[in-house]
């Protein structure tokens, strides 16, 4: 083992000694619990800190220039924020995109950050038949969204999030006095013969989900159903909680680790990754994940979750 992995790996083997430290039978506690006690479940996410300035800044190393923690692999990549390069972008008025995961590595999807100043505006994708999900960082916008029943006008605030599907034409926008940033998923809907429906809500107002055989909390922001061809993901992990299953399918995923730190495994390599961090994965990478620090972590994940993997290009379900 490489002396690097093998400090990376004592450090995780430590975090999880502490967190279960005094849980065995013989350390009972009789005490009544601590009502103040930080849970996954009463904890303040924010998500401020993830497009806070500080955040832009490599790990300062005088004598390396040049110094990122980003990596580009054949069936990887870890994106940390100091690599983020922001541009104009035809569909986003007064505003800037930074894209992290496209189909240039071979993704099924796009995962892109928008950072809208004030009366800024997004529209449409260009292209016919693509889906869209967003979900608000920091800052408020307005959506407008034609459902072919009803003209729709929701306000979106940090946490929240909205699916708008291929068929509705929508605008997002900012007041002339608020800024925004926007983590946006895109990609082409498979699904044939039905239509899904608009979709908004709250990361926190969404009910969690048993997840068999694991010890972090699941959020899953989309219907389980098939007329939705992925789903998000929201995943809640306290100091020293892991993975239980070291996995390795067929399904891609586009991660932005949203609060926290932790060690994540991808193929052979062990990665720090912190707030900020963004990770694409491709099929069949081994991947596994463990929580380190004092606060808890959350990250947000894209998954295809119906995805059938010999004819995921002409699903249909009618």
């Amino acid at each position: 083992m490489k002396g690097g992995s093998l400090v990376l790996l004592l450090t995780v083997l430590l975090g999880f000694l502490r967190h279960s430290k005094g849980t065995g039978a013989g350390h009972q506690q009789c005490a009544s619990p601590d009502t103040g006690t930080v849970t996954k479940n009463n904890f303040d996410w924010k998500y401020d800190a993830v497009v806070a300035p500080g955040q832009y800044k490599s790990i300062e190393f005088d004598d390396l220039p040049g110094f990122t923690r980003s990596v580009s692999k054949r069936n990887y990549a870890l994106v940390t924020p100091e690599s983020h390069v922001w541009a104009r972008n035809p569909l986003w008025d007064n505003a800037m995109t930074a894209h992290i995961i496209s189909p240039a590595v071979g993704s099924n999807f796009a995962m892109y950050m928008a950072k809208m100043n004030a009366d800024g505006r997004g529209r449409n994708p260009l292209n016919d038949g693509i889906e869209r999900f967003i979900v608000v960082l920091n800052g408020t916008v307005s959506v407008t969204a034609d459902t072919g029943v009803d003209e729709k006008g929701v306000v979106l605030n940090g946490g929240d999030f909205m699916y708008l599907p291929c068929n509705i034409s929508h605008n997002i926008a900012t007041w002339q006095d608020k800024n925004a940033v926007l983590l946006v998923f895109e990609r082409k809907y498979k699904v044939k013969g039905v239509v899904p429906k608009f979709h908004h809500g709250s990361i926190d107002a969404m009910p969690t989900v048993p997840a068999a055989g694991e010890v972090f909390t699941l959020r899953k922001l989309l219907p389980d159903v098939y007329d939705y061809d992925f789903n998000i993901h929201v995943m809640d992990f306290m100091p020293g909680e892991h993975l239980n299953v070291r996995e390795v399918h067929y399904n891609q995923h586009g991660l932005l680790l949203v609060h926290g730190k932790g060690i994540y495994r991808l193929g052979d390599d062990w990665m720090p990754v912190k707030k900020g961090d963004a990770i694409w994965m491709a099929p069949y990478v081994p991947q596994w994940f463990a929580a380190l620090g004092n606060e808890p972590a959350r990250y947000i994940l894209y998954k295809d979750t119906t995805e059938d993997p010999l004819h995921s290009s002409e699903m249909s379900i009618v």
